[in-house]
């Protein structure tokens, strides 16, 4: 998040955009909420009435993957209508002539064509956006999880610079992060082309100071991603994997080429705190502490690095990750030494030596309490606005973005579109929320939502079991009647494994972000005769 989530009180406005933020981030939702019943307007785009719509002053159910012709359709009218902010975008930006040139095609008209939102709750929403200031832009994976997910994430920071709302308190660009520390582990290079702190291991002097750090000669070529890594193992040309607190054979895309994959590689470790679906094809499983079982720190989704404290032992032979893995990275080192860490503290403590927006975080000055990075000394308060005054590059650069449709377009064969989420009484793929009994009482399994448009035709009531197939797969699941979903598209989670979802997800992936089109996938469903 460009900003913090107590920002969220002084937001005069809000775009929530391929984000069900109540049930996926329930403490943020509920700040929009109390935002909202202070006078707040909140305009809400998805192809679903999520709870948010239901008190939403514009609620924009788009086509899935439609969302960059709705964001450039909004900068149209703001520039048409000179309502953006002339003197931000002069002072501040460059760019901005070749967007303005691109948008100029996307008039409300023709966006209504591709997302099939009314021309006039365009115009409304564009004006809303821009003369309520300050405004602040929400998503998750609803906007990432496409094969057009970074350009539709720079279409979102052409608003919000187009409007003035970045570096400002209670706007900003604020991406809701979809797992527990996912932030953390990209700030601390969980990513295939990274160091920690976003430094690029193609840049020599980069790297240099990475082997001059850790002692040893860095390869200067990026890694696979997940979808690459499983093409890899399918291929024959990855061998091994080594797979922390993932569930792959149910979260990832095409899941038949998933288990294809992980039955071919020669060895398969499984790190984690139960034993999942993945697990069963391990040939080595290591029991994993979970949060509560050790120390160290989460970085949440703004930017707050929190210290974690142990309240309990962890169970049997479970141990904290960093452990587990010093203890082996030691070991195919053959130099123990090099790898013995004496606390979790040792470790921030390297981490702040080496990440430029981590300098300054400590265990010890975490006692008082979170910190936002970028702190880049002891003596920094951290950050909670990013870009106040200027942008980390200088001149925020606008970016023209074309609309880009889905990978896979509903036909005569497979007439619906699936898109695919989460809910409020599970999460991800299930293997901690199914142990807990009230959970399952509350939703004991899947069930596919469905306009009665699609329905009736079909012949399907409301608790009906329906057939959902791909062209790579097919699930069961019962049928949910419910004008909440737009017409032409299906939704379902991918919580419950007997109903794996993602065995009709498509793999197909951004060009830059690697990530996997989810959130629209061409499908056919039918009636399962009693």
């Amino acid at each position: 998040m460009t900003n913090s989530i107590e920002d969220l009180a002084k937001a005069k406005a809000f775009l929530i955009i391929g984000s069900n933020t109540t049930e996926q981030h329930p403490i943020i939702g509920a700040g929009v909420k109390r935002a909202v019943r202070r006078g707040a307007k909140l305009i809400v785009a998805d192809p679903r009435r999520i709870e948010l719509a239901r008190m939403s002053s514009l609620h924009l159910m788009q086509r899935p993957g439609s969302d960059i012709a709705l964001l450039n359709g909004l900068c149209h009218v703001i520039i048409r209508e000179g309502l953006y902010d002339k003197a931000f975008v002069a002072d501040r930006t460059e760019g901005f002539e070749e967007m303005k040139a691109v948008v100029d095609k996307y008039t409300p008209a023709y966006v209504a064509e591709i997302t099939g939102i009314p021309a006039e709750d365009i115009q409304a929403a564009a004006r809303c956006y821009a003369t309520s200031k300050p405004a602040a832009i929400l998503y998750s994976m609803g906007i990432t999880q496409h094969a057009c997910g970074h350009a539709t994430v720079m279409a979102i920071a052409n608003l919000a610079m187009l409007c003035g709302n970045l570096g400002v308190e209670g706007g900003g660009v604020n991406p809701l992060r979809g797992q527990n520390n996912v932030q953390g582990a990209c700030d601390m290079g969980g990513l295939p082309d990274v160091f920690p702190g976003y430094q690029k291991v193609a840049d020599p002097i980069l790297r240099a100071k990475m082997e001059t750090a850790w002692g040893t000669p860095l390869s200067d070529k990026p890694g696979l991603t997940v979808v690459e890594m499983m093409n890899a193992a399918h291929t024959g040309k990855l061998k091994a994997m080594y797979i922390m607190g993932e569930n792959p054979l149910v979260t990832d895309p095409d899941l038949n080429h998933v288990e294809e994959a992980l039955k071919r590689l020669d060895f398969l470790v499984i790190q984690d705190i139960f034993f999942t679906e993945t697990a069963a094809l391990a040939d080595v499983i290591l029991p994993a502490a979970a949060f509560a079982e050790k120390d160290g720190t989460f970085s949440n989704t703004e930017r707050r690095v929190q210290l974690v404290r142990k309240a309990v032992e962890p169970p049997g032979e479970a141990k904290p990750d960093w452990q587990i893995i010093s203890a082996i990275a030691g070991r195919l080192a053959g130099d123990k030494g090099s790898w013995e860490y004496d606390s979790s503290a040792a470790i921030m403590a390297e981490a702040a030596a080496i990440t430029p927006q981590y300098a300054g975080i400590s265990h010890k000055r975490l006692e008082n309490g979170g910190i936002q990075w970028p702190c880049p000394s002891a003596d920094h308060p951290g950050t909670k606005i990013l870009h106040l005054g200027k942008f980390s590059r200088g001149l925020g650069k606008f970016m023209a973005v074309e609309s880009i449709p889905p990978a896979e377009l509903p036909d005569a064969e497979y007439p619906l579109t699936l898109t695919t989420g989460r809910r409020l009484q599970h999460y991800h793929s299930g293997s901690m929320t199914h142990r807990v009994a009230g959970l399952n009482t509350l939703l004991p399994e899947e069930r596919m939502e469905i306009h009665p448009a699609d329905a009736e035709p079909l012949g399907l009531a409301d608790g009906d079991m329906a057939l959902i197939a791909s062209r790579r797969g097919q699930v069961t699941a019962r049928v949910q009647r419910t004008d909440r979903i737009k017409p032409g598209v299906v939704f379902m989670t991918f919580h419950f494994p007997e109903t794996a979802v993602n065995l009709l997800t498509i793999a197909m992936l951004d060009p830059v972000a690697k990530i996997p089109e989810y959130k629209a996938t061409a499908v056919r469903v039918t009636r399962v005769r009693s």
